[in-house]
């Protein structure tokens, strides 16, 4: 402990009823990445936390969240940095090793009861992974936000103009692709209510169809050359650099999505035999050959720069408490500031456009469709189509001559 605090500013913070655990937290928060700096202000926070309980009366096993509340807002206007963090996170160690009760789950009203059993359903039959339940949950809720207004659903009273009249109201507020989303999520949950037998007739076929026909759009995609000059141009002077750059290379390189780099594991990693593991969607996994360039990447940010934490997963965050990413924006917004960055002006700036821009890239170079369709990780060559629609040249020796045109 010595390492992050002075001994002598350690006793004097080890008063009142949190002094026994006060080394553990210590301990904690080093492993976790904070830095020699932030802990006096930390241990000072929870010296202050025990004072008042001590001075309050409370016992420990009493503690809870009202009375956390109670000590946070005792100075109303006033905020105590880094209280808020400090507290919360050692009430959450407290109760993992047991000293407080587990915090009781919330009460649910129904209808959140039922949207968590559907939430489940798509996790445990359907397979769909964590970054894909919001486009599914938030549309579930807002119907039923509106179909019921606050009073307890009865499912058997849906019919199919509730869900013409969400849709119409709704389908006008947002983008074509939003609203396919939105209609898509409403068939599925009405498909759940029926195979549950909370409504007895088939209402997923009342869900109007969106005009947004496959294969409609260009794929978004940078011009030749342009993915490696960013990559040569990117600063590899700092750590945080560094795993930026092997995220851009697995992105640029292999096509991978946001959420497979967010879940990629160490294990995941075969470096024996140059191959790498990835998650595909729907919980399928395929296996692809390592590229020297990517290994290097990724290798230079495992031996120099990446924090050492007890997670698996391979990309970090550098700021405390060191873990994964927590969501895809993460690496999406990686990719918007190094093209920022990079002066490279484009309509779509997220993790997609490497994988847009690396499909037409092979295209170009003489890839079949079924080719990219396997390093995309694609399950239906329909998927893939869509690039053919880039390849001016092949599409040139099919096309019809215009009528009355030049001879």
């Amino acid at each position: 402990m010595q390492s992050i605090i002075d001994s002598k500013l350690l006793e004097r913070l080890r008063v009142g009823p949190l002094a026994p655990y006060l080394d553990g937290y210590l301990r904690r928060i080093e492993q976790d990445g904070f830095l020699p700096s932030s802990v006096p202000c930390q241990g000072y926070a929870i010296a202050r936390f025990s004072r008042w309980l001590q001075r309050e009366r409370i016992r420990l096993k009493d503690l809870d969240e009202l009375r956390v509340r109670q000590f946070l807002d005792r100075n109303p206007g006033v905020v105590h940095y880094p209280e808020p963090a400090t507290i919360r996170r050692l009430v959450s160690m407290l109760r993992e090793i047991g000293v407080l009760k587990a915090e009781p789950p919330p009460t649910l009203t129904s209808a959140q009861m039922q949207v968590a059993e559907y939430r489940r359903y798509l996790i445990h039959q359907r397979g769909l992974s964590e970054s894909c339940l919001p486009n599914y949950i938030s549309f579930v809720e807002q119907f039923l936000s509106q179909r019921f207004k606050g009073t307890e659903p009865n499912f058997a009273e849906l019919c199919a103009l509730d869900v013409t009249t969400f849709v119409k109201e709704e389908a006008g507020k947002l983008s074509p692709g939003r609203t396919k989303l939105m209609v898509t999520a409403l068939r599925s949950f009405l498909r759940y209510l029926l195979h549950q037998g909370q409504i007895t007739v088939e209402l997923a076929g009342c869900v109007p169809a969106v005009a947004c026909w496959s294969l409609s759009d260009i794929p978004k995609s940078l011009p030749a050359g342009t993915v490696q000059r960013v990559l040569a141009q990117h600063d590899l002077t700092t750590a945080v650099g560094r795993r930026n750059f092997a995220i851009l290379m697995l992105l640029a390189r292999l096509g991978l999505r946001a959420g497979e780099v967010v879940a990629l594991n160490l294990e995941d990693l075969d470096w024996e035999h140059g191959r790498i593991r990835i998650r595909r969607k729907g919980g399928r996994w395929t296996q692809l050959p390592l590229p020297d360039d990517v290994g290097e990447a990724i290798a230079t940010y495992l031996r120099s720069d990446r924090p050492r934490c007890s997670s698996r997963r391979v990309f970090l965050s550098h700021r405390a408490p060191i873990r994964g990413f927590a969501h895809t924006i993460t690496v999406s917004s990686i990719v918007r500031r190094t093209l920022i960055r990079a002066g490279v002006e484009s309509a779509r700036t997220g993790a997609h456009l490497l994988r847009h821009t690396l499909a037409v890239d092979l295209l170009r170079n003489g890839a079949s469709l079924d080719e990219i369709g396997d390093v995309l990780g694609h399950r239906s060559p329909n998927t893939t189509a869509l690039y053919a629609k880039v390849d001016l040249a092949a599409l040139g020796t099919i096309a019809l001559p215009w009528p009355g045109g030049a001879q």
